[in-house]
């Protein structure tokens, strides 16, 4: 069934727009309080948002939505996203939901919903509650309805958290650290924890406005971090996301680490501890070659998904793996969390610099990356990818490959463009591919 509202991870869009209005929030509020009305108990739901503008308005709609159909609110302010999924399970909640737009820039905002397990919702869990938003929602009497309430110390349950994921023998005294909190939902837990296991602390994004979210700064922006990391003779830098469920490093010299040079580290940290389960681990179609042929020189095996962390998280958990993500910087260790952390991750990263002694130039580099390039093309409407011209045109760009590289062509779950991406051992012929590709798709398009 095609969905109408969830896009690959909760709803999203232009606030004030066709889809994200507090009219949608709080029917989303009644639809999914009704949906996981189950029981007689005292049904409780978990709010956590990030620091756009929006949330304040989205936040008031969703409150308004569950207690009209008697669920009580729990409203835990700015918080990450796996804050949101960690606190839904250990508050012994009905249903949580995280307000954010991730990445994108603040007039975007969106709503992420998990379950009382702390997972992302399943796909058939999100069609039922599509179809209730478009029915009408019984409401409770008047004596029924719920009750809503702000906790102060959430921010402090997560940085709990977070630093018992940090190996126990290990301090971080002595490392200088740039932590980039993209002016968003992070910019208070992540510094704090940091400092708490010991780090020489440099934060930046860490003054929201409403409006600077993933402004220039965050893992999208890393140009920032990486002038601050040389600048200031850190050790290492941390850029998260808006909604802090993914990070990219910058080594000491102001490179650049994405999330498949992270994966392939702490995948093989994990199997030198025996820590490793499955024999490898999860990523998805847009992971580089280079991450699966280095892999397999060590014995280790990769699965791939389709794109989004919770495809990574669905296999991980049907098939035994405990380490999987994106190489955007999504990282998911099902030891620790039920969701991408940016946070925990990054203090497995630095946990093993300290264990190494070595720069981060050196521990985070374990591959050559193959040659790669991704373009997006915007279009305004249709299906351009089932036209002839450009089936044809992927056709032969396949053929040209013939097994020396990848060929990955798909919509975007969460905005209007064609993500056109080549890999190959040869950077010409990929750049040519690729262009190729988006010209044809561009004039079918127009």
């Amino acid at each position: 069934m095609a969905r109408k509202y969830f896009g690959t991870d909760g709803i999203r869009g232009a606030t004030n727009g066709a889809v994200m209005t507090a009219e949608m929030a709080m029917k989303v509020g009644m639809a999914a309080g009704a949906y996981f009305q189950r029981g007689d108990h005292r049904h409780r739901v978990v709010i956590g948002k990030d620091t756009r503008l929006s949330g304040y308005m989205l936040e008031s709609a969703l409150v308004a939505g569950f207690t009209s159909v008697g669920m009580d609110v729990v409203m835990l302010g700015p918080l990450p996203t796996p804050a949101v999924a960690m606190l839904t399970h250990s508050m012994r909640a009905d249903i949580g939901v995280m307000i954010s737009a991730s990445h994108n820039p603040f007039a975007d905002n969106g709503i992420k919903l998990f379950g009382p397990d702390g997972y992302k919702l399943s796909d058939e869990a999100e069609e039922s509650i599509e179809a209730l938003i478009e029915q009408q929602v019984p409401l409770v009497p008047s004596g029924k309805i719920g009750r809503a309430r702000r906790v102060d110390d959430a921010a402090g349950r997560y940085i709990h958290f977070a630093k018992s994921t940090f190996p126990q023998a290990l301090r971080l005294d002595g490392l200088r650290v740039v932590i980039d909190c993209a002016n968003g939902a992070a910019y208070k837990v992540a510094p704090a924890a940091l400092w708490e296991l010991g780090a020489d602390v440099v934060a930046i994004g860490v003054t929201p406005n409403g409006t600077n979210i993933n402004d220039g700064v965050g893992s999208t922006a890393p140009q920032t971090l990486a002038e601050t990391v040389v600048a200031s003779g850190a050790d290492i830098g941390i850029a998260l996301d808006g909604d802090a469920d993914r990070l990219i490093i910058v080594d000491e010299t102001g490179a650049v680490v994405d999330g498949d040079q992270l994966m392939a580290m702490i995948a093989t940290s994990y199997a030198r501890e025996g820590r490793l389960a499955g024999g490898g681990l999860v990523a998805t179609v847009m992971s580089n070659l280079g991450l699966e042929r280095h892999l397999a020189a060590q014995g280790l095996g990769l699965v791939r998904t389709k794109v989004g962390d919770r495809h990574v998280l669905e296999a991980m958990r049907t098939r035994g793996y405990n380490v999987g993500g994106e190489q955007s910087g999504h990282i998911i260790l099902s030891d620790y969390a039920r969701t991408g952390d940016g946070l925990v991750a990054a203090l497995q990263v630095l946990a093993e610099l300290k264990r190494a002694g070595a720069p981060a130039s050196e521990v985070l580099h374990r591959f050559d990356p193959l040659p790669q390039l991704l373009k997006n093309v915007r279009f305004a409407g249709g299906k351009p990818l089932e036209h002839e011209k450009v089936q044809g045109v992927i056709a032969a760009a396949e053929a040209e490959l013939a097994g020396r590289g990848r060929l990955v062509i798909r919509p975007s779950g969460t905005e209007p463009v064609i993500r056109v991406m080549a890999e190959g051992e040869d950077k010409r012929q990929v750049e040519t591919l690729v262009d190729r590709i988006c010209d044809v798709v561009r004039e079918v398009a127009a």
